[in-house]
């Protein structure tokens, strides 16, 4: 065999080779490249943060409810009895601390990622700050949650729950409108708007009329009647994407949308 021969051989075989292994070697490659650490979750504060290696860390890319609303004990019991005293894997996202300068993380346990299991769980709900490998799989999860109709992604079984719609969101003016396009009066009392994060307005004794419209406008200024302001904000919509969420007076979904 000619030398020529011999070097297509080896080409071939070297190719064949990288084929072969060619899933083997970019798992490890971008194992190589990606910022990750190894702790162990020391106390879960909340659904969304616990305590790893001494640092107070924040899940990335969800939101769990608050102490006092609806779920706030379940989502911190599920983060509890998955991961307290067990060693995790912190995977980072494009900024590794928040301004509160806790540590941004993904928790994954036994190769699964704990924070899209709450979110498909129904214990969270979707906070995308900044978009990476995991955002579409958030978005699924969340579509899965909705599915099943659990805890968070419980649809409301009110009558007026069929008769609300959302007219407008207007990020640039930061103006939301609600319709009701029954032919009945619909009481909102109670119920709550919520963007992906911590921003609540909930409507105190109010009632949206028969085919009858509300804007909601972030600032502090006095209600009128065809206007309600969402006081104490300075924004609520942020530019980058969002996510509107209604709730019943029971803290069940009526309606959500994301941009």
């Amino acid at each position: 065999m000619n030398r020529k021969a011999n070097l297509f051989l080896l080409v071939f075989l070297v190719l064949l080779l990288f084929a072969i292994n060619y899933r083997f070697l970019d798992n490890k490659v971008t194992e190589f490249l990606e910022e990750s650490d190894i702790g162990i979750v020391e106390r879960v504060v909340d659904g969304d943060t616990a305590i790893i290696n001494g640092n107070s860390t924040r899940l990335l890319g969800i939101n769990t409810p608050e102490r006092g609303e609806k779920y706030y004990q379940e989502a911190k019991d599920f983060l509890n009895n998955l991961t307290l005293n067990k060693t995790v894997k912190l995977e980072y996202g494009i900024e590794k601390y928040d301004k509160y300068n806790r540590v941004l993380a993904y928790i994954i346990l036994n190769g699964k990622n704990i924070n899209i299991d709450l979110v498909r769980k129904g214990f969270a709900n979707l906070y995308i700050y900044n978009s990476d490998k995991y955002t579409n799989e958030l978005k699924q999860a969340w579509n899965e949650c909705i599915e099943n109709n659990k805890y968070l992604c419980e649809k409301s079984q009110t009558q007026c729950s069929k008769c609300i719609e959302l007219k407008e969101l207007n990020v640039k003016t930061q103006t939301l409108v609600l319709y009701n396009n029954c032919s009945f009066n619909c009481n909102l009392n109670g119920w709550s708007i919520k963007d992906e994060g911590r921003k609540k307005f909930v409507f105190n004794d109010f009632t949206l009329n028969s085919k009858k419209q509300i804007s909601v406008i972030v600032g502090n200024k006095t209600n009128s009647k065809d206007i309600l302001y969402w006081n104490d904000e300075e924004y609520v919509w942020t530019s980058g994407g969002d996510t509107f969420f209604l709730r019943d007076g029971e803290g069940k979904l009526v309606l959500w949308r994301g941009y």
